[in-house]
């Protein structure tokens, strides 16, 4: 085993978080704003990448690996969080809009999964943390959410977040699925993934649905989200008043806040 063995639990249903047990010396790293809490005696520190070492120890290669991450649009740092007391310790790490928390433990996944550039939320130390290139151009230019996605490499835990609800789907040999490129959370790496654009002119226009969605072919294992954070936010985004205007006449609860912030 190369990774640290993290014991954890998850706590909530639609904002959850995970609680990560750590023993004395184990590390778990964590995308930057993502602590919740954590107990005393456990040190944070700012890191290179995702410390793993899988660039080479020395300033290139820890450049290297951390610069990795700027293609994701991923900032090139993350922290560590490691145990210096002698008895375990425990922190926690919550998911940054509601949806849940989907843990993976990679040595029964192939030793790697490829997920959304923002679906990382934690994992023990040693789950190298990098880059995955479509091998398609197609999926590259249409994807929907950028043709660079993370891969998680190693054989320990690593948690993934995603909004709504997370549907897991093993597919057979050739058992073909088409998804909404946004509603892709992450596959294991034997998945064939391609972009396809809708069949039809007046399905595109009028569809609502967009011109293209993700081919996924089997075998392999797929997690697929309900609710995208893009989907989220632009429905939020139409809904909320233009140009600093609004009806106060408006009977919704974003109504109701304006109104309370002007008095009425």
């Amino acid at each position: 085993m190369n990774n640290h063995e993290i014991d954890y639990v998850l706590h909530g249903d639609d904002m959850q978080f995970v609680e990560v047990e750590l023993d004395p010396g184990e590390t778990v790293i964590a995308e930057a704003g993502s602590l919740m809490m954590m107990e005393d005696e456990i040190r944070m520190e700012t890191i290179f990448g995702d410390g793993s070492g899988s660039g080479g120890s020395g300033l290139m290669g820890k450049l290297f690996g951390a610069g990795k991450r700027l293609l994701t649009g991923e900032s090139l740092f993350m922290t560590a969080f490691t145990n210096e007391g002698q008895c375990k310790k425990h922190a926690s790490f919550a998911s940054p809009y509601p949806g849940k928390i989907v843990p993976m433990d990679l040595s029964e996944l192939g030793g790697k999964i490829i997920c959304q550039k923002d679906a990382f939320l934690a994992a023990a130390k040693g789950v190298e943390v990098g880059i995955e290139f479509q091998r398609k151009l197609g999926a590259g230019f249409f994807g929907g959410e950028g043709f660079i996605m993370q891969k998680l490499e190693g054989d320990g835990m690593a948690f993934v977040h995603a909004g709504g609800t997370i549907h897991k789907k093993v597919l057979a040999p050739g058992e073909v699925l088409r998804v909404d490129t946004g509603c892709l959370v992450a596959m294991t790496s034997e998945v064939d993934y391609n972009i396809e654009m809708v069949k039809g002119v007046k399905t595109a226009l009028f569809g609502g649905e967009g011109l293209f969605f993700a081919t996924l072919r089997g075998p392999g294992t797929v997690w697929i989200q309900s609710l995208p954070f893009s989907r989220l936010a632009s429905r939020v985004f139409a809904a909320a008043p233009q140009g600093g205007s609004h009806n106060k006449d408006e009977g919704s609860m974003l109504g109701g806040v304006f109104r309370m912030l002007d008095g009425d």
